[in-house]
């Protein structure tokens, strides 16, 4: 076994301490990965504070992973000694099930492996994640990292980079096509870069007018303050896509009307409250609103490659292991341009 260090909550009042734990030896088609980063999610927090009703514990959060692989396998053949690689929302699937073998692992139908706060395959033992000092999976669920890219930055692709990146991709988003990104966040500012590199118009809307230079830095061409009256009336039905990355409660059907016909609302934010919809904001137009989750390996990894060629990162604090509780704080404040990320060898 395989000795780690992490830092773990464990029950919901989220109090972190250091931990130590083991990871299994590394098998034949597995690689060992000594972490340098750890990306800080919204995710995260909701976890290790038991807000979805789903965490147990002992839980140590992280699933943007970033570091050096350190150990391979017998049958390795993707990874080598020295390679970057990442990690990021799960860790294993069947396999054998229709959406492992349509490339929609994050789906699968006897449960993926969630890279923290879930099991292995085997339903007993645990999973603990990137606020740590390593992590083994198998090869064929990493994912390669460009070396030449600022890796700390890198991080938080793993989880808000392919979170935004999968919708845009499934609904065309290109040259022609005007985007909306509702919230200007972690999420928010990946789907802006994405956007924008995609080749699209976009558009930020936020309640914060001190964002707006921020936005236009970012790829995005107009900024609309929504907390101004009468200021989405003007862009009634003229998006092709809206990405709506807000985890506050908010009114969507004022969104729904800006979406020409046919045009899709995409939600990858996750509001607390059950969200009211009415009927005439999807039957006119023939509008869409759907939900987004993670892509699978195959898109992940089309994802980083599309980032290492148009030198797409994410915009992140740095900040040391001991500073978690306070980043967590801060998150929920909306405090931070735009992720934070740990530095694991302050661990």
């Amino acid at each position: 076994m395989i000795q780690t260090k992490g830092y773990a909550v464990h029950d919901k009042n989220a109090v972190f301490e250091p931990f130590n734990f083991e990871r299994r030896d590394v098998g034949t088609n597995d690689i060992l990965i000594d972490i340098q980063y750890a990306g800080v999610c919204h995710s995260d927090i909701h976890q290790a504070r038991g807000e979805w009703g789903n965490s147990t514990y002992p839980m140590v959060p992280g699933h943007e992973i970033v570091g050096n692989v350190s150990q391979v396998g017998s049958e390795v053949t993707k990874f080598k000694v020295g390679d970057i690689a990442g990690i990021g929302c799960f860790v294993d699937s069947c396999g054998e099930c229709e959406p492992c073998k349509s490339d929609v692992e994050q789906f699968c139908l006897k449960g993926a492996v969630m890279t923290y706060n879930g099991t292995e395959m085997d339903r007993k033992t645990m999973t603990f994640g990137g606020y740590s000092t390593n992590y083994v999976v198998d090869q064929d669920y990493a994912l390669k990292v460009d070396a030449s890219q600022d890796l700390k930055a890198v991080a938080p692709l793993l989880c808000a980079g392919i979170t935004t990146y999968s919708p845009l991709r499934r609904f065309n988003a290109g040259p022609g096509k005007k985007v909306g990104v509702i919230g200007l966040g972690g999420l928010g500012h990946m789907a802006v870069k994405l956007a924008a590199a995609m080749g699209a118009e976009v558009t930020v809307f936020s309640t914060s007018p001190g964002k707006e230079q921020d936005a236009k830095n970012l790829g995005a061409t107009d900024f609309v303050v929504t907390r101004e009256p009468g200021a989405l009336k003007p862009l009634a039905g003229s998006f092709d896509l809206l990405i709506d990355a807000v985890s506050a409660d908010h009114d969507l059907n004022a969104y729904l009307g800006l979406l020409k016909v046919e045009g899709h609302m995409v939600l990858v934010g996750l509001p607390e409250q059950p969200l009211q919809i009415k009927a005439f904001s999807l039957l006119g137009n023939n509008r869409s609103l759907v939900g987004s989750s993670i892509g699978g390996i195959k898109e992940t990894q089309e994802m980083l490659d599309f980032c290492a060629e148009h030198n797409i990162t994410a915009d992140v604090e740095m900040i040391n292991i001991d500073q978690v509780p306070e980043a967590y704080d801060r998150t929920v404040k909306a405090d931070v341009k735009y992720r934070f990320v740990i530095d694991v060898a302050s661990m």
